[in-house]
């Protein structure tokens, strides 16, 4: 097992500096280190078919991650293209609902580009397929997807109440060992409250969605998950400015930028370029908290 645990630290590493500096930090070295090395190794002979199975299962993780970096770059296609990638892995793995993993990535993918269509039935086959075969804090990440899916197609009462049994569940596994492949994303706490925001603002419930954008953004270590505290403090800036909290929503968006240093990403500039539309009416209007924001973003946009 010393080349599976080999490959599994490379991942890991490779995940820890893409969550603190962005995907387009380490993408060639990865894609370079999947063509040269876990190919070769998935290639080989094993001693026993357990070996085998962790390796392609560690090799689907990462053909997952490169997904992932093409999703931070924007590029939407080539990540599809690496999520089937590591889905045929996964399943030739045969390991334990990690296939199911990736169809819920997929699931997360099709919501983020207003293709809903196919997103429900993504969703609930992959929760399917885990349910009561994973721990409860893994199961719950398959939930929360499931019901953020339901909140879209305006199922408003199964999407609540497919909520909460996340949310459940998460209370049930605080202590449990997740899974490699579950372990994308850091901690589940961050990924089940992040999603729930999105459920409560499908769902119109603009101040619920808010704060659940800042539970989650406030449970993950900021040095660690600097991309997506960032992303979820914009999150939760762009629904309090929807209620009309624009000091609030400055002073929270200067907090996401602070965790934008150092982060190379297609999104976390996206976000700062849609923050500078919204905020033109109250710059244009003298708001000194909106034009110093301003400022700021345009010296990041610049770097």
């Amino acid at each position: 097992m010393a080349e599976v645990t080999a490959v599994r630290d490379m991942v890991t590493a490779f995940t820890d500096i893409d969550e603190r500096h962005g995907g387009q930090h380490g993408r060639t070295a990865l894609i370079q280190y999947l063509c040269d090395d876990v190919a070769a190794l998935c290639r080989g002979r094993f001693r026993t078919d357990q070996v085998r199975q962790q390796m392609l299962s560690a090799a689907a993780r990462a053909v997952h991650l490169a997904g992932w970096k093409a999703y931070d770059a924007g590029q939407q296609g080539l990540a599809q293209r690496y999520y089937l990638w590591s889905y045929k892995l996964a399943v030739e793995s045969g390991v334990t609902s990690q296939d199911a993993f990736v169809m819920r990535t997929m699931a997360m993918q099709g919501l983020k580009l207003n293709r809903p269509e196919h997103c429900e039935g993504l969703a609930a086959t992959a929760l399917s397929c885990a349910k009561g075969k994973v721990d409860p804090a893994t199961e719950a990440l398959f939930r929360i997807t499931h019901a953020n899916t339901l909140a879209t197609s305006g199922q408003r009462r199964e999407a609540i109440e497919e909520t909460q049994r996340a949310h459940d569940l998460l209370a049930r596994g605080q202590d449990a060992d997740l899974p490699f492949w579950a372990q994308a994303w850091g901690p589940p706490e961050g990924t089940v409250w992040s999603r729930s925001a999105k459920v409560f603002q499908a769902l119109g419930d603009l101040r619920n969605a808010a704060e659940q954008y800042g539970r989650a953004a406030a449970c993950r270590p900021a040095t660690t998950y600097a991309r997506i505290v960032a992303l979820d403090l914009v999150a939760e800036a762009e629904l309090l400015l929807a209620q009309g909290s624009i000091d609030h929503a400055c002073a929270t968006w200067w907090r996401a930028m602070d965790r934008m240093d150092g982060v190379a990403s297609a999104r976390t500039r996206k976000a700062i370029t849609h923050m500078r539309r919204d905020l033109s009416r109250f710059r244009n209007r003298g708001l000194r908290s909106a034009q110093q924001l301003d400022k700021r973003a345009m010296e990041f946009l610049r770097a």
